[in-house]
């Protein structure tokens, strides 16, 4: 089993900025991969980014440029952070913390982030 835990939703100004962190936990030792998706209203969940085990990134193409994705393994947990710059209206929506690996994949609760203009 593999714990998800995320922080740093919020509200923001277009334009702004917020990062997110997300700690996973548990048997983390054959995680392939781990990341964020988010989920606008009435749409489908989609990738925003992801970090394979090997540290290779990879973006969804709208937040290309503007987010950044890192991570950082240690004392058997994982720390996952998204920094999100020049937030646009089209950002909003709830971002998931997911990470899998052979045997399944993982969610956190999800975090809340919120444009204003």
């Amino acid at each position: 089993q593999v714990q998800l835990t995320e922080s740093g939703g919020g509200s923001v100004q277009a334009g702004g900025s917020l990062r997110l962190s997300c700690e996973a936990s548990g048997t983390i030792s054959k995680l392939a991969g781990i990341g964020w998706f988010r989920q606008a209203p009435g749409k489908e969940r989609e990738k925003a980014a992801i970090i394979r085990d090997g540290g290779r990134t990879s973006y969804g193409d709208s937040v290309k440029g503007r987010f950044t994705i890192s991570r950082n393994r240690d004392n058997g947990k994982i720390s996952l952070w998204m920094q999100m710059n020049s937030q646009k209206l089209e950002d909003p929506g709830i971002y998931y913390c997911n990470s899998w690996q052979p045997n399944g994949a993982y969610w956190g609760q999800g975090t809340q982030v919120t444009v204003s203009s």
